[in-house]
């Protein structure tokens, strides 16, 4: 899967410049505002875990018989890179005691009348702002360490989300590197454009990457053979955006039977400039795609509650925390 990061392009050297960016990209991204109407979901009936205890809020889960993502149903993650508080809530703990949050957070959206699927958000390459042996500015880790994090959410019914911040690597060259990971049924797969940047650029240092609609279309398509090849349930396709010029020809994006693109909200700030942020992401979403919303712990003014959240038409069908 690439080479293995050094201690001098690790984790915590781009993250330190994300609060700067996100603050200034969000008012950039309010300024645009377009009403979009709203989309109906299906509630289906739920069940209680299995994995509940009497410390733990018991959460009210319907995950898919199959593992995969099923429309209608509400993602509720906990978002970060495993061993690295800096670049998430994820990285603050083992992976137990991760699902045990996970499973908790996810407890806030019960209630709502929707089945609640508890879901890690895994940075699964990390952007960089060295070169690294292969020269593509984004640290690639072996698949033995998310191996036990896709394994123990499967047991807990947690499903998987594996976030790609690919430098200038393709996010399609990516995700064949991570195929195996994406064999399980419980994974899915997010496309960072923040941290994609051209062949003569590098992540970080005030810049905000992009990517055109067609690269998104052949991660899908890559993503849609994989699913096809293994006979695998559908998955999601999520794009992060937190500025309109991060996807090109966003209204080109196209899903398929066996992916659903979902485009989430990715800016910080306070609850209305977080839903300006929302409505300009409405824009031009592309026909079919979903929604998702994202808060944050310790940048968010307030974090916004799960009422808050969910307070948007239309409604988010993943919502992470960081």
């Amino acid at each position: 899967m690439g080479d293995q990061p050094t201690e001098t392009h690790g984790p915590s050297v781009v993250s330190r410049l994300i609060t700067r960016r996100r603050a200034i990209a969000a008012g950039l991204m309010g300024a645009s505002i377009a009403a979009v109407g709203g989309r109906s979901w299906a509630a289906t009936a739920g069940r209680i875990s299995d994995g509940a205890s009497a410390s733990e809020p018991a959460v009210r889960v319907n995950p898919p018989p199959s593992g995969g993502f099923e429309r209608g149903a509400l993602y509720v993650a906990l978002y970060g890179h495993p061993g690295s508080a800096t670049l998430g809530a994820l990285g603050e703990q083992g992976v137990d005691a991760a699902i045990r949050r996970a499973r908790r957070v996810a407890s806030q959206y019960e209630g709502f009348g929707r089945p609640v699927v508890p879901t890690l958000e895994i940075i699964a390459t990390v952007a960089s702002s060295a070169a690294g042996g292969d020269g593509d500015y984004s640290n690639e880790y072996p698949a033995s360490k998310f191996q036990p994090w896709i394994d123990a959410a499967a047991n807990a019914d947690t499903h998987v989300v594996l976030d790609l911040q690919s430098g200038r690597a393709t996010f399609p060259s990516q995700t064949v590197e991570i195929e195996e990971l994406l064999l399980h049924r419980n994974v899915s797969l997010a496309l960072d454009p923040e941290w994609r940047v051209g062949p003569r650029q590098r992540p970080g240092g005030g810049r905000v990457g992009t990517v055109d609609a067609a690269e998104i279309n052949q991660t899908i398509d890559v993503l849609d053979d994989i699913v096809r090849r293994a006979a695998l349930p559908p998955k999601m396709l999520v794009v992060h955006q937190f500025t309109p010029s991060m996807v090109t020809n966003k209204r080109s994006v196209r899903g398929t039977p066996n992916v659903q693109v979902v485009f989430q909200m990715d800016g910080f700030g306070t609850l209305q400039l977080k839903r300006n942020s929302y409505e300009a992401m409405l824009a031009d979403l592309p026909s079919g795609a979903l929604t998702g919303w994202k808060n944050f712990y310790d940048e968010d003014s307030p974090t916004p509650t799960a009422a808050q959240s969910l307070d948007v038409d239309p409604t988010p069908t993943l919502i992470s925390y960081q």
